[in-house]
């Protein structure tokens, strides 16, 4: 069983499924969410160890999501990381003012968040 639980928010299957199989290799439990709402519900049931989120979600974008959890006690220390198509700067402004830990460009380097994502759960345990 993996110590570590990784949820995916993104509407994009081909994504979903791509960042499941490399996150299972490195050895994470992984859980997936097409939209906004049923992400929020499944933080709120799940409690994961770190949030891979995009924006452009049905329902409820990943900026209102990032800070409805950023500003919950139960779940502001999950790490956020938003992996998305949205580089404008003010894009990147707008993520870190609702509390993202990190703001990720799609097309991203999976070697690069799999660092990334060692590097946020090993910070979260401290």
């Amino acid at each position: 069983m993996p110590d570590k639980k990784i949820l995916i928010i993104d509407d994009e299957p081909d994504i979903v499924e791509a960042l499941k199989m490399r996150l299972e290799i490195a050895g994470y439990g992984v859980l997936s969410a097409g939209d906004g709402l049923i992400g929020l519900e499944k933080i709120r049931s799940e409690n994961p160890d770190l949030i891979l989120l995009d924006v452009m979600l049905p329902k409820l974008d990943g900026f209102k999501v990032c800070r409805m959890i950023k500003f919950d006690e139960r779940f502001k220390d999950i790490p956020v990381i938003m992996l998305t198509a949205k580089a404008a700067d003010i894009d990147k402004t707008t993520g870190g003012e609702v509390g993202a830990d990190c703001y990720l460009t799609k097309p991203f380097d999976p070697a690069k968040l799999l660092e990334l994502i060692a590097q946020k759960l090993e910070k979260k345990k401290k």
